[in-house]
Parts: structure tokens; C-alpha cells; sequence
């Protein structure tokens, strides 16, 4: 449905170390970079990352969040260990969670600038 999304952050180099180390482990990178601008995926950009006078201000109740595709249990374990070095906040553990699927695990944390972001993994190991 969607080609990408673009989110506003206050420091582009703040997010591009939390991108990255929470990133790489999804099999996601940064394909492209210009002052003030991150574009981040696997063949193509589809999470573009600009500094903004006016980030959307975080709000927890909002419901709004990102969910990344996980090709393994490991990566999002590795997903949810590099965004805490990088700066990011636990929001959930990685771990099944039985009441959204038989084989749904996930990690949840919170950015930098406080977007709430999930890794998911379906797969049964």
C-alpha cells in the first residue's frame, strides 16, 4: 500500500546513529543521506528520515506507531538491543506475543524523538 514514510526528527545525526545500529539487523540500511535528510531500507528507500522545524510532538495515546519485518527471532532481539545503545527506550522486550498470533514475536521501543517503533518476526524459531 504505501511506496514509504517520512517522519520528522529535531537532529538527523542523533537519528542516524539509532537508524543505523537499530536498523542493520533487520537487514535495513541507510541508501541515502544529504544535509538534514536519511533514507533507509533494503533496495529502496522506504523510511525517510528529515530534520523538521516542527517534529510531530510524541504522544504515547496517539496509537501511532512503526512496524519493520523481522527475517528472524535474533534480528529482533539484535533490533531491540541496538536501538537501547543507540539512545532509543524499551517500550517491550522481545518476546511472543501469543494474544496477536500464534507465532507473532516482537520488540517495542521508543526513538530518540520518541516514535514508538516495533520489529516483528512471524516465523516459527
Amino acid at each position: 500500500m504505501f511506496d514509504h514514510v517520512s517522519i520528522g526528527v529535531r537532529d538527523t545525526e542523533t537519528s542516524k546513529r539509532f537508524y543505523d545500529q537499530a536498523l542493520k539487523p533487520l537487514g535495513y540500511t541507510c541508501l541515502s543521506q544529504s544535509p538534514g535528510s536519511l533514507g533507509y531500507g533494503a533496495k529502496t528507500v522506504a523510511l525517510w528520515v528529515n530534520e523538521a522545524a516542527s517534529p510531530v510532538p510524541a504522544d504515547e495515546r496517539s496509537g501511532l506507531h512503526f512496524c519493520f519485518t523481522a527475517p528472524t527471532r535474533g534480528s529482533v532481539d539484535a533490533f531491540h538491543a541496538g536501538a537501547l545503545r543507540a539512545g532509543g527506550s524499551d517500550n517491550g522486550a522481545p518476546g511472543r506475543r501469543a494474544d496477536y498470533g500464534e507465532n507473532y514475536y516482537a520488540a517495542f521501543v521508543v526513538d530518540p524523538d520518541g516514535y514508538r517503533l516495533e520489529a516483528y518476526c512471524g516465523a516459527n524459531s
